[in-house]
């Protein structure tokens, strides 16, 4: 059998922890799997720094109600261990909840943390739970992050059995390409666990403490890729059996016999999906133990992403039919009403209904009864009839009159739509957005866009910048009737303002007029004109973004933005 590595013999002596760094006290680590202490994203905390003879600052003494930056008010202190203390707080401003970490600006990791997570804020992938903020003041160094109420930790699902193989077959897929995903930007996880993974009311999968929980703990690994991708195996083969891959138990799971070694899951579990069961091995493959069928061995995220990507797609199950409830006729319709009820225990004896009526007086009163009926019905559509052409007759005399007269005079005539000529950005303060794709705006295609910078507040984008939009140029004065927008995002809220302006290039937004407005929350955008004028030259005004997530389709990070992707005027 092949020599295990170090990797695997730090992860099997820790209780499902991570790799310590290569100083790491194996002391302090024994301790830690007898004495596990509740952490900031509810895993096994590691009890003491690996680096221990860096002295450690104590907590800072915070307490409920303490409101930091004047903004971020504490509410409930989830862990406090290692220095750092987390909560559960409120953003005031936003008036959302938030997880806050904090430890003194003297913390022999304050610089780290900080470093990790400005690191992963820039990532803005939605597929990690996001990082606000981040700051140090007042002696203390802070990090703000996202808190998902709606999300259950793989530890809190795990309790009830393992995961259906749709389900981990999605877990694995989408925790593996996030971490692909970070590892191209040079980010990686080091404590992926149970408890840093939640699923979401949507199904989705999001990850946490990128970057940052290592940090707090002053966790490294010489093969970052090697060490997350051997976690998401991990990961796979507790959603497959419900036990820890390793002799410790950890995270609430039972670990494997003891001088048993790996076993595939599919030897632990009867059941278990096959194809599921050997992309666990390829994942955990590195100490000596391979694959069923002896494919190599995935070492990296992008090559697990890879593998499984050339496994059938595990569709999810059928949902099971349940037949409705038998219908239950009442004593009533048994014809049992006003009988004595039976002796309990005694059969009820089956009364057959009543034989139809067959005599020749019944025959007779039928036929009637369908005569009258198609009588009935022949009279009521030739009465029909003729009051529509009566109606008919009276509607083409009333078209020949309005003919005869020049027209109806209330009737008004459709909009047209305007060929927009040219178009420039307009940038009333600070940098342009996106000057180079204004064109986009108009090209027929709307899965094109030109696009607003991410900003960090909103949705007002005042008073870092008073808007941002676009100067069209229709080729005439023209008397505008409204126009219509297809937006790329929606949300809490979008704001468009339309003002007409005497060039391409106008001075500035005072010497124009503002002629519409409109706020939508939706993903299209009609904004009539309120100031009848004639115009050539028309400002598409953006005042207010949504909130979005990191968008790879136009290379966005996450915060208020908006893109813009056809505009249309009609007059």
């Amino acid at each position: 059998m092949a020599e295990r590595s170090t990797a695997a013999v730090d992860v099997a002596d820790n209780s499902g922890e991570q790799p310590l760094t290569a100083k790491a006290d194996q002391s302090t680590a024994d301790g830690v799997a007898k004495n596990p202490e509740r952490d900031t994203d509810g895993s096994e905390g590691q009890g003491s720094d690996a680096e221990g003879s860096l002295k450690q600052a104590s907590p800072p003494e915070l307490h409920s109600g303490h409101k930091l930056a004047r903004r971020y008010r504490l509410e409930e202190c989830v862990t406090r261990l290692d220095g750092f203390s987390s909560w559960r707080a409120v953003d005031e401003k936003l008036r959302r909840a938030v997880g806050v970490h904090v430890l003194p600006a003297d913390h022999a990791r304050a610089r780290s943390v900080l470093a990790a997570a400005r690191s992963s804020a820039l990532l803005g992938d939605p597929r990690f739970v996001q990082v606000l903020d981040a700051v140090e003041e007042n002696d203390l160094v802070y990090v703000v992050h996202e808190w998902l109420p709606d999300a259950t930790e793989l530890t809190a699902l795990l309790t009830a059995g393992p995961l259906e193989p749709h389900d981990a077959y999605q877990m694995v897929s989408q925790v593996a390409s996030a971490m692909a995903a970070a590892h191209r930007e040079g980010l990686a996880h080091l404590r992926l666990n149970p408890n840093a993974v939640l699923r979401t009311s949507t199904g989705q999968w999001r990850i946490r403490g990128l970057a940052v929980n290592a940090a707090l703990r002053g966790i490294s690994s010489d093969t970052p890729q090697r060490t997350d991708t051997e976690a998401i195996g991990a990961l796979l083969y507790a959603a497959l059996t419900q036990r820890w891959p390793y002799e410790d138990d950890a995270y609430g799971l039972s670990g494997l016999p003891k001088d048993v070694g790996l076993v595939a899951p599919d030897q632990v579990r009867a059941g278990i999906h096959r194809g599921l069961s050997e992309l666990t091995m390829r994942a955990l493959a590195n100490d000596g133990a391979t694959a069923s069928r002896h494919e190599a061995p995935c070492t990296t995220p992008e090559e697990l992403v890879k593998a499984i990507g050339e496994m059938p797609r595990i569709r999810p199950p059928e949902p099971a039919f349940t037949a409705p409830p038998e219908y239950q006729r009442t004593t009533y319709q048994q014809g049992t009403y006003g009988r004595p009820a039976p002796h309990p225990g005694a059969a009820q004896p089956i009364v057959a209904p009543p034989p139809p009526l067959q005599s020749r007086t019944g025959k007779a009163l039928k036929w009637a009864v369908s005569a009258l009926l198609i009588a009935a019905l022949g009279l009521g559509s030739w009465q029909l009839a003729d009051a529509l052409m009566d109606q008919g007759g009276k509607s083409n005399d009333t078209n020949k009159s309005r003919t005869t007269d020049g027209g109806d005079k209330t009737s008004k005539q459709s909009s047209a739509p305007i060929k927009i000529q040219g178009s420039q950005e307009f940038v009333a303060e600070g940098d342009p957005q996106s000057a180079a794709n204004v064109a986009k705006t108009y090209d027929g295609n709307p899965s094109t866009y030109w696009k607003t910078k991410s900003f960090n507040d909103g949705p007002p984008i005042a008073p870092l910048k008073p808007g941002v939009g676009i100067v069209y140029d229709l080729g005439s004065a023209t008397q505008l009737d409204k126009a219509m927008l297809s937006l790329r995002y929606g949300g809490d809220h979008t704001t468009v303002e339309l003002y007409a302006a005497d060039s391409l290039t106008p001075p500035s937004l005072d010497s124009m007029t503002r002629i519409g407005t409109v706020t939508t929350t939706g993903t299209t955008a009609t904004v009539k004109v309120t100031k009848q004028l004639k115009t050539r030259y028309v400002l598409v005004w953006l005042t207010a973004l949504p909130n979005s997530g990191y968008d790879s389709t136009l290379y966005s990070r996450a915060g208020y933005k908006q893109a813009i992707g056809e505009v249309q005027f009609t007059g």
